[in-house]
């Protein structure tokens, strides 16, 4: 059940970076800065040093903070994957850009749930990792609006050649995102695989090996070098024409919320912190500049996921004991 339990989360790994490449890739392409293979390769690789560089904070707190050891079972773990493969899946297929992060925290509370009932959530765990989802995007809306707001005040009375600078600038913003996502996501596979081998006695402790390490690395950037180009369209080009300015200052923003976060240990949707950073950039400029009918259709989305994937996951969850 182990190689199972590894298997799933490394697709789902895989499926969190060709899911979410487009927070990283979206805005540096629409904005004409970087091609779009050069920009997915360099996030590629941003994705698999992340996670060396900067810890495993988040897989902690996934692994050892969200459920309970005793309580829970491989079988449950890989019920969880299953609802947040199916979702992501789902929201990849109408284009939707959802959050792999409360994918995958609504799958593996929805699986427990019908495992073993509210004793296998850690509540204290679970309260910290919700408030960090809900505070993340306001995070992300607010300073996106002020790095463009001092942006605009620091550019007033440029020439259009400062459009150059801003284009060869997105280098360095986009690579800082790139590491900064692949800190956060790669470690939320890293914490489940880590339980998993708590649970199933491989582990005494909960510790993240090396291998661990390196395998949700991979996983996650050959995801990102594939690219969602379905979700790429919807971030670069549906909520506002992107120019170069927009993109260098939501990249800036977004990446110092995600960074921060992941070094905290707090677990974030980095499609929710880059979509409302983007709105932000473009709200600071010109209020009406935003289509508002976007943020729509991602709330949605957003509600719908952890309560779909539990939902999924859970009934992932029942098949498995009435079958067994």
């Amino acid at each position: 059940m182990i190689f199972i339990l590894i298997a799933l989360a490394l697709v789902f790994d895989f499926l969190n970076g060709f899911h979410d490449s487009s927070n990283v890739v979206a805005t540096p392409i629409s904005s004409g800065a970087i091609p779009p293979r050069r920009a997915l390769m360099m996030a590629a690789v941003a994705h698999f040093i992340g996670p060396f560089l900067f810890g495993v904070a988040v897989a902690t707190t996934i692994g050892d903070g969200l459920l309970v050891e005793d309580a829970i079972t491989t079988t449950a773990l890989i019920a969880g994957l299953v609802g947040a493969i199916a979702w992501n899946l789902i929201t990849w297929y109408f284009g939707l850009p959802s959050s792999s992060s409360h994918a995958l925290i609504g799958g593996l509370v929805g699986a427990a749930l019908v495992e073993s009932g509210i004793e296998a959530i850690q509540l204290d765990g679970l309260t910290k990792i919700v408030i960090a989802l809900l505070l993340s995007p306001i995070l992300g809306l607010a300073i996106g609006y002020g790095v463009m707001f001092v942006t605009l005040l620091a550019s007033r009375g440029a020439t259009p050649k400062v459009n150059t600078f801003f284009r060869k600038i997105q280098y360095g913003t986009m690579i800082g995102l790139a590491l900064s996502h692949g800190t956060n996501d790669a470690q939320k596979t890293m914490g489940v695989i880590t339980l998993g081998l708590v649970t199933a006695g491989v582990l005494d402790t909960f510790e993240v090996p090396l291998w661990v390490v390196f395998l949700c690395s991979i996983a996650i950037a050959l995801g990102t070098a594939l690219g969602g180009w379905r979700l790429i369209r919807t971030l670069g080009g549906k909520i506002f024409r992107i120019r170069p300015v927009h993109a260098f200052a939501s990249q800036l923003a977004g990446g110092a919320v995600i960074m921060g976060a992941a070094l905290a240990g707090a677990p974030v949707s980095t499609t929710q912190v880059m979509s409302t950073a983007i709105i932000g950039v473009g709200a600071a400029e010109r209020a009406n500049k935003v289509r508002w009918t976007v943020l729509r259709d991602l709330l949605v989305a957003w509600m719908l996921t952890i309560p779909a994937a539990a939902l999924m996951a859970g009934a992932a969850m029942w098949l498995i004991l009435a079958l067994s």
